[in-house]
């Protein structure tokens, strides 16, 4: 949790980007606490919406919330730029939890 602790006073100076976003975002996926998971990575969207990384994690957040129409809408969303950008690893992650969640709804 120090990790989490020094980005969130990162976040309280006033320092708010899409990285930090993220690295929270991700920190917080990891300790799997999703919807502060899902917050952040959400932000760091409204920062950089070609931000493919937050894409995959948001999709798999909401994914493990069995939260399948809202983790199937991000992928989409989020399919496209991973292409765009040529982020070969989010893509290939984003199609096959795309194909998981689409089962699921």
């Amino acid at each position: 949790m120090a990790m989490i602790d020094n980005l969130e006073k990162m976040l309280a100076t006033g320092r708010d980007d899409a990285m930090l976003r993220f690295g929270l975002g991700s920190a917080y996926f990891n300790e799997k606490q999703f919807d502060k998971a899902i917050e952040h990575l959400s932000a760091c969207l409204e920062h950089d919406e070609t931000y493919s990384a937050a894409y995959k994690l948001l999709g798999k957040a909401y994914y493990q919330q069995e939260r399948y129409s809202e983790a199937v809408e991000i992928f989409e969303r989020g399919l496209p730029v991973a292409q765009a950008s040529g982020d070969k690893q989010s893509q290939k992650e984003i199609e096959v939890f795309l194909a998981k969640a689409e089962r699921q709804k």
